[in-house]
């Protein structure tokens, strides 16, 4: 059982520097304004080119899982992709208002956006309004945020259930409630099921109490303890099933992320700070002045705050790096939930200096050399490639011919197909008898008429191909994810050899990781 060492529970002595006089009407007139612009500004930067880059497979594949029915969407979670079942619930509801590109990449937008006012809330609990504004600024202009807004997936929610957990936390810490806990318990598991990786954070928390200790604000340090303990033994129960799920599939969904080495991480530092790890290491490295004379079981609530916002930031990160030493469990944006810490440490930094027109200018400077970055990411990716599936699928659907087929080398490549397809078809959609007419015969990966779970998986068989050989003058073969040119995989090899034996005339067209075939008999 989790436990807390009351050794560490003091009350919080709170310096007589960090309390702050009274604001003017002036001053907090002006606060909110300042807000209310970074905001605006924030969402504005996040909505803008939205549609400027391409679907790629992860976007189409939360597209087709959100819209398939709910018997095989079920089924589909609990045999492969309970990660992020969430966001795949949301975008679910989401999309019974609309369907296009831009409609769908916005429910990201609209979760990073929320992001801001959950930032700022989260730094205020920490530390004071100035500190607060200062972090929401980076955040509304980080290019990492800015790039993982634009896409569907679950990072924007991933990062709004970090921010709003820890926040809960601190919230609970200031005023041991069952109310503040049970919040803190809710926000904490809707963050696991909206990625398997906020366990890391949850872990973060429980580190940064047992190590660094609890400050508290009352004399009931023992009854905060085991609320505590009470509120991580019922997560623990909560994502239970997402445990047996990853118990079930082991590594199997993650299998594909590569064993990091010096040169990522020097990116993924980068990248993080939009451009400037440097700036970013000296201003968390200010953020340290108040904890020189301080130890670090003293509980001083100066202290812990940073103590904290450290852990949060690196523990997941370290941890992830040494475990990829045995299996790859490391990817960049995973680690996008450390956005938050590193954010409010910068901000805590830069507010520290002195004096105050030193530091809004360097806060105005640091906003500056992160805004230029943000026009990047809306025509190119931090750390992928995107691959052509949409102009792939366009090229099969504008040059086939009555009677074709289509052959897909692994099952899920048929996904940004089918995605595609709809969204050629457009109001169509609805109609099996078009979507069927739509485009050639799909031979495989297909066990209905419309998407079925067992569609997500798998590979064809060399008797299935053979006989759907006999069947057909014209097979489209979609590859993707094949291996190296010089090394394809087997299916590969198995597709290269079979088809040509009744089918020897082959065409290939190169689309960005993605080869159209063409096996036709004249």
């Amino acid at each position: 059982m989790i436990d807390v060492d009351p050794r560490h529970m003091q009350r919080a002595e709170v310096s007589p520097n960090t309390v702050a006089s009274s604001p003017t009407p002036f001053a907090r007139w002006t606060h909110w304004i300042a807000l209310l612009l970074l905001f605006g500004a924030g969402t504005a930067a996040r909505f803008l080119h939205l549609t400027g880059k391409p679907f790629w497979f992860d976007e189409c594949f939360s597209a087709e899982i959100a819209r398939i029915d709910w018997r095989n969407f079920s089924h589909l979670l609990w045999w492969r992709e309970a990660n992020m079942s969430l966001y795949y619930v949301l975008l679910r509801i989401w999309l019974h208002f609309g369907e296009s590109p831009f409609f769908i990449r916005s429910l990201s937008v609209i979760l990073s956006a929320a992001g801001l006012p959950a930032i700022y809330w989260t730094a205020k609990l920490l530390y004071d309004r100035r500190v607060a504004l200062i972090s929401t600024a980076l955040l509304a202009f980080n290019a990492y945020s800015v790039r993982y807004a634009q896409e569907a997936r679950s990072y924007a929610l991933f990062v709004l259930l970090a921010t709003l957990s820890s926040g809960c936390l601190i919230r609970f810490l200031k005023g041991p409630t069952r109310r503040n806990r049970i919040v803190y318990v809710i926000v904490s598991v809707l963050a696991v099921y909206a990625h398997f990786y906020a366990l890391l954070f949850v872990a973060a928390h429980w580190l940064a109490l047992r190590w660094v200790g609890i400050p508290e604000v009352d004399s009931d340090a023992q009854g905060t303890a085991r609320q505590l303990r009470r509120a991580w033994v019922t997560i623990a129960a909560a994502v239970f099933p997402l445990l047996v799920f990853v118990a079930k599939t082991g590594a199997g969904p993650i299998k594909w992320i590569t064993r990091p080495g010096i040169r990522d991480i020097v990116h993924f530092s980068a990248d993080l700070t939009s451009g400037l790890p440097w700036i970013y290491l000296v201003a968390c490295l200010l953020a340290l002045i108040p904890l020189r004379k301080k130890t670090r079981a003293s509980g001083d609530w100066e202290a812990w705050r940073v103590h904290f916002l450290f852990i949060w930031l690196l523990f997941p990160i370290v941890l992830t790096l040494i475990l990829s030493f045995a299996r790859p469990v490391f990817l960049a944006r995973y680690m996008i939930f450390c956005i938050p810490a590193l954010l409010i440490l910068a901000a805590a930094g830069l507010a520290a200096i002195r004096p105050v027109w030193l530091s809004a200018a360097l806060v105005g400077i640091v906003l500056l050399l992160s805004a230029r970055f943000v026009p990047f990411v809306y025509g190119h990716d931090f750390d992928d490639e995107r691959d052509a599936s949409g102009a792939a699928t366009d090229f099969i659907l504008d040059h086939t011919q009555p009677g074709d087929a289509v052959i897909f080398h692994i099952a899920e490549t048929r996904i940004p197909y089918e995605f595609f397809r709809s969204v050629r078809a457009g109001e169509n959609t609805a109609s099996p008898s078009f979507m069927a007419q739509l485009g050639p015969e799909i031979v495989f990966p297909r066990h209905g008429d419309g998407l079925d779970y067992r569609d997500f998986t798998g590979k064809p068989a060399e008797d299935s191909v053979r006989s759907e050989v006999a069947k057909h003058a014209r097979i489209w073969v979609m590859l993707m994810n094949n291996g190296r040119a010089e090394k394809p995989d087997p299916t590969t090899v198995m597709l290269s050899q079979v088809l040509p034996q009744s089918l020897p005339r082959i065409q290939s067209w190169q689309f960005t990781r993605v080869q159209v075939r063409l096996y036709s008999s004249q």
